[in-house]
C-alpha cells in the first residue's frame, strides 16, 4: 500500500484564492505520479502527476496531465465525465467502508458519488458539489476531440463538508484511505491509470480495498 503524507500550507486569503492555492501547489517539489497500468489491454500511459496539501478543513489538489488524445465535452454536474479526459480522487475518511468518488474532466465538470461499492454508489446533490472550487488551465467551455500532445492542469479546493456522511472538524492528524486515477473511457485510446495498484481482472476504480493511505501531518 502506498502512503502519502499531506502537509499543511498557510494562505493569505479567506476564503482561499485558487490562484494562490495553485501557486503554492506548484511550489511543492515532489509531484506524485499516477502511473500504474493495472490492465494489459489498456497500456497507453499519458503523463499524469498530482500534488496535495491542506489548510484547516480544506483539501487542495492539483493534477498535471499531458496526453495525446483529448476531449472535454461534458458540462453538466454529474454527467459521465469519465468518458472525457478525466482525473479522479476516490477517498474514504473512516474505516466504515464508505467512500466518495470525485471525478473531473479537463474543464472542471464534476461527477461526485458516495457508497461502499459500485453497486450502491449514488450521485451526490449538485448543490453540495458546487462547494468544490475548481480552476483549469483550459477554461470552462466544452472542447471537442483533439489529437496530438495536449497538456492541462486542474486545481481543486475540496472542503471536508462535501464528505457529508462523516463529521470532519479538522484534517490535521487524520488518516484517510484514497486512490487517484486518470481515465478516458470514450477517447480513441481508452486508458485507466491509478496511483495505488488495483488488483481486479478488468478496469474498476470502485475498489476501496485497493486504496492507499493519506496521512495529514
Amino acid at each position: 500500500m502506498k502512503i502519502l503524507k499531506v502537509s499543511k500550507i498557510e494562505l493569505s486569503s479567506s476564503p482561499p484564492d485558487l490562484d494562490e492555492i495553485s501557486g503554492k501547489l506548484d511550489a511543492i517539489k515532489e509531484k506524485i505520479p499516477v502511473d500504474e497500468i493495472n490492465w494489459d489491454d489498456f497500456s497507453y500511459k499519458p503523463r499524469v502527476k498530482f500534488v496535495m496539501a491542506y489548510c484547516k478543513s480544506v483539501i487542495f489538489l492539483k493534477f498535471y496531465v499531458t496526453e495525446e488524445h483529448f476531449k472535454a465535452e461534458k458540462i453538466l454536474t454529474n454527467e459521465m465525465v469519465c468518458e472525457d479526459s478525466c482525473v479522479e480522487f476516490f477517498v474514504s475518511p473512516a474505516d466504515d467502508g464508505i467512500y466518495y468518488n470525485l471525478e473531473f474532466n479537463a474543464i472542471g465538470t464534476c461527477l461526485m458519488g458516495s457508497g461502499t461499492g459500485r453497486e450502491n454508489s449514488h450521485r451526490c446533490d449538485p448543490g453540495l458539489i458546487s462547494s468544490i472550487s475548481r480552476k483549469t488551465s483550459l477554461g470552462g467551455n466544452p472542447l471537442g476531440p483533439a489529437e496530438g500532445e495536449i497538456s492541462w492542469t486542474i486545481t481543486l479546493a475540496i472542503p471536508s463538508s462535501v464528505f457529508f456522511r462523516h463529521s470532519i472538524k479538522k484534517l490535521e492528524g487524520m488518516e484517510f484511505r484514497a486512490n487517484f486515477y486518470k481515465c478516458g473511457d470514450r477517447l480513441p485510446v481508452p486508458h485507466y491509470l491509478s496511483w495505488n495498484p488495483v488488483g481486479t481482472s478488468r478496469p474498476d476504480f470502485h475498489q476501496p480495498r485497493y486504496f492507499g493511505k493519506l496521512e495529514f501531518i
